[in-house]
């Protein structure tokens, strides 16, 4: 069994959902993420924010953190379920312990 790695996710999504929507997603998306063995889950609103270019014809989008540890044979699977997911314009899956190597 691979040992489990920290990773933060940002994800943008379209701007048609109010906080309490939002909160529901994100609370969802983060149980999806238990059934893949993630732990230590947090979830973080970054706001609604004007884009600097428009992404899928929006020019506002909501922004999430996700920060969680997994085992890195799942991550492909996060980022296919937010590949699919039409409320999505971005994400980005980082690996933190990488980020601390490079300081």
């Amino acid at each position: 069994m691979s040992p489990l790695v920290k990773y933060e996710m940002m994800i943008l999504l379209t701007e048609e959902f109010n906080d309490s929507e939002l909160k529901t997603w994100a609370f969802n998306y983060a149980k999806a993420l238990r059934k893949f063995s993630a732990c230590e889950i947090s979830v973080i609103s970054r706001g609604k924010r004007n884009l600097a270019y428009l992404i899928k014809n929006q020019k506002k989008g909501n922004y999430i953190q996700i920060n969680f540890s997994s085992m890195p044979k799942y991550i492909e699977n996060f980022s296919n379920n937010l590949k699919l997911d039409s409320h999505v314009l971005r994400h980005l899956i980082l690996n933190k312990k990488s980020e601390l190597n490079r300081l």
